[in-house]
C-alpha cells in the first residue's frame, strides 16, 4: 500500500507556512536543506512568472495564509499538467513531513513478544511488572490524576 500522497495546498503550506519557520530551532538539518530544495523546485517551476515570483518571494519572508493559499493554487494546476513534477515534489514533501512528524509518534499500547511470553505496556510512565509462564500477576493501580 502507497502512503497518502500530499495535495497542493500541503505542500505550499509545508514549504511556505511560517509556522514552519517557528519550529526551525527543533528540526534537523536534513529537514531544512530538504524544505529548501523543496522551496527551490518551486521557485524553478514558477521562474518568469512575475506575479507568482513576487508571492513567492513575500510568501518566503512573511508566509500569510493568502499568499500561501496562491501558491497553492497554481502549485495544483502544476501539479496536475507535470506529473513529474507532481512526482518530485510530492516525494520531498513526504520525506520532510514524515522527518517532522517522526518525533511526535508516541506508542501506546505496545505489545512485545520473546519466545512466546507476551509483555504490555500501556504507560511509559507506569511501573512494569512481568510474570512468567503460568504465573498469575494482579496489579492494582491506582492514578490520581485519572
Amino acid at each position: 500500500m502507497e502512503p497518502a500522497t500530499l495535495t497542493a495546498a500541503a505542500i505550499a503550506t509545508l514549504a511556505f507556512s511560517k509556522v514552519i519557520e517557528k519550529t526551525a530551532e527543533t528540526l534537523t538539518a536534513s529537514v531544512l536543506n530538504k524544505l529548501n530544495n523543496l522551496r527551490e523546485k518551486i521557485w524553478q517551476r514558477f521562474k518568469g512568472h512575475r506575479k507568482l515570483e513576487e508571492t513567492l518571494a513575500k510568501a518566503q519572508k512573511e508566509g500569510s495564509k493568502a499568499e500561501v493559499d496562491l501558491i497553492a493554487a497554481y502549485l495544483q494546476v502544476a501539479m496536475d499538467t507535470d506529473q513529474k513534477f507532481a512526482q518530485d515534489i510530492q516525494q520531498l514533501a513526504q520525506e520532510i513531513n514524515q522527518e517532522i512528524n517522526i518525533g511526535k509518534i508516541e506508542g501506546r499500547n505496545v505489545q512485545n513478544v520473546y519466545g512466546g511470553e507476551a509483555f504490555q505496556s500501556n504507560d511509559a510512565n507506569a511501573p512494569t511488572f512481568q510474570g512468567g509462564s503460568g504465573h498469575s500477576v494482579t496489579i492494582n493501580y491506582n492514578n490520581p490524576n485519572s
